[in-house]
């Protein structure tokens, strides 16, 4: 069924961009607890997949895996303090920005597609997952750029693993607090918001779109804006 309405990835990655400032606005000063920090961050589940999306994306694309190797690794280098100014206050190793655990998605794609030995594989992935622990999105970014990239195409499994994500992240604690566990019982439910990745990921016409230049604005926007809101945070 041909589509009345698409949107090619430049317009997918300005819609996350987006989606990323108003989280981290909430973050900054919006009780997260409130109707209002809920719904910020509920749309704030925009970004990271869409982002885990074009990584994958970007792995099939690129003519260079070295150097999107590279451009990820300077960038995370260059936020990781307006990151930790932003998150903690202070400026600090941990945690770790989410262009790192991007470059580790990345690391995760290549490893899956150029080690034969399943053994060694999974070993691999297994150490690039624990590497991402102490980072932003954890190992759950790493996965679902290798997610994204084994079902490549594949709108109907994508959606049932994002969904499945959802569920795990948003509801399961709601259970939690319904067994005691302290905390508020609709606290986490901020994370069914992920599910609004399947509709915008359905419109994807697989276009590149922007200009040649546009791939360097997250790159800079990522950066520059923590170390804004970072200052006005703290």
């Amino acid at each position: 069924m041909k589509k009345v309405f698409s949107l090619n990835g430049h317009q997918l990655k300005m819609i996350a961009i987006g989606a990323m400032l108003i989280d981290h606005l909430a973050w900054s000063f919006v009780n997260t607890y409130s109707w209002r920090g809920q719904i910020m961050h509920f749309l704030g589940r925009i970004t990271a997949p869409v982002m885990c999306f074009f990584i994958a994306e970007g792995y099939h694309y690129t003519r260079s895996l070295p150097r999107y190797l590279q451009r990820l690794a300077v960038f995370a280098s260059l936020s990781q303090i307006p990151f930790t100014l932003f998150a903690v206050g202070k400026i600090a190793l941990i945690p770790l920005n989410v262009i790192y655990t991007l470059f580790l998605g990345l690391a995760a794609i290549y490893s899956y597609d150029t080690i034969e030995d399943k053994l060694k594989r999974n070993l691999v992935i297994l150490g690039i997952i624990i590497l991402s622990l102490p980072a932003d999105w954890t190992f759950l970014a790493p996965l679902l750029c290798l997610l994204f990239h084994i079902y490549r195409g594949d709108l109907l499994t994508q959606a049932g693993v994002l969904t499945a994500l959802a569920l795990a992240l948003g509801v399961s604690p709601v259970f939690l607090n319904a067994l005691g566990y302290a905390g508020i019982w609709w606290d986490s439910l901020f994370h069914l918001g992920i599910i609004l990745n399947i509709p915008l990921l359905y419109l994807y016409n697989g276009q590149k779109g922007g200009s040649k230049y546009s791939r360097w604005f997250f790159y800079i926007f990522y950066p520059v804006h923590l170390l804004i809101l970072g200052l006005l945070r703290w």
